[in-house]
């Protein structure tokens, strides 16, 4: 029952997920996003941030002073990556609780994807200390809007295991999420990624971007049996690689006015061939059903 107006407000104690903590210290963790390849993504507030930090904690810091180096500054540097991070975590937390502006980054785009960010994050937020973001570049993101699939939902896998049976192992897990799957593969396994994709997914529409931002950045679409035959004859590619795969064909019920719009786009540029393999690839659509929508609609425009 409600309290009447003139009822005190009952005592009730919070919850565990309900309870925040009070700022403890003038400390402060904004993890900030830095190019993933070209300089002049960096944002202003991101540069302004790291002229204030007292100190930034890096992936590497051979990378972050070249960024610092490019920006002009001179700033205290602390190596926290997966092989230290348990033990510099209480040595970072210690400089927070005295008060110190801490910038985190990683070697290229937003911390804490595919990093132990999240670990310095949470004890920071337990100990009440200020954490904010600025955001910025991400690959993930850039891969996944460049490559042409659905981007409703999507899920990030990372880097999958190096073997092809634990690779396979871990695709069967996710073979049936209704999202596109994004994942980072380094250049001499992605032949082989490619494959035990295709084999444990079957042949879905997907996207393969490699040196995002950069002069020779490349998105290369097909099918993942297209995607495998071109990189098996030509070679491991080079640069920074992101693979992003369509979801199951189920999930992404085209309707006809979807298919015929981007038939029409398609056969503007290209032959009724090489329209119908592109938009069947984009669509997750069998060739030959979209092969005869095509010859339809260009009989019909002829």
């Amino acid at each position: 029952m409600s309290p009447k107006p003139s009822d005190p407000p009952a005592a009730s104690k919070p919850s565990p997920a309900e309870t925040v903590p009070s700022p403890a210290t003038g400390g402060e963790l904004a993890l900030v996003a830095t190019p993933i390849g070209n300089l002049g993504d960096l944002t202003r507030r991101a540069a302004d941030y790291l002229q204030a930090a007292d100190c930034i904690a890096c992936e590497d810091s051979r990378v972050t002073l070249r960024l610092l180096q490019h920006l002009g500054l001179k700033k205290p540097l602390i190596v926290y990556h997966d092989h230290n991070a348990e033990e510099m975590r209480p040595q970072l937390m210690e400089r927070l609780q005295r008060g110190e502006k801490m910038a985190l980054v990683s070697d290229a785009g937003t911390p804490l994807i595919s990093d132990p960010g999240f670990k310095l994050v949470r004890a920071a937020a337990a100990a009440g200390i200020r954490v904010t973001a600025l955001p910025g570049p991400s690959a993930p993101i850039m891969a996944l809007i460049l490559s042409g699939l659905p981007s409703d939902r999507f899920l990030f896998l990372g880097f999958l295991p190096p073997r092809s049976t634990a690779r396979r192992g871990e695709l069967a897990e996710v073979a049936q999420v209704r999202a596109s799957l994004i994942l980072f593969e380094t250049a001499p396994r992605l032949v082989d990624a490619l494959e035990d994709l295709l084999a444990v997914l079957g042949d879905r529409p997907a996207a393969v971007a490699r040196e995002l931002t950069k002069m020779f950045e490349e998105v290369r679409r097909g099918p993942l049996s297209e995607l495998a035959a071109h990189y098996r004859e030509a070679g491991p590619p080079r640069g920074e690689i992101v693979l992003v795969v369509g979801p199951p064909a189920a999930a992404v019920p085209a309707d006809a006015a979807d298919l015929d719009a981007a038939l029409g786009a398609a056969l503007a540029k290209m032959r009724v061939k090489e329209a119908a393999e592109a938009v069947a690839a984009a669509l997750g659509l069998p060739r030959r059903q979209v092969y005869q929508r095509a010859l339809e609609l260009k009989e019909g425009g002829d």
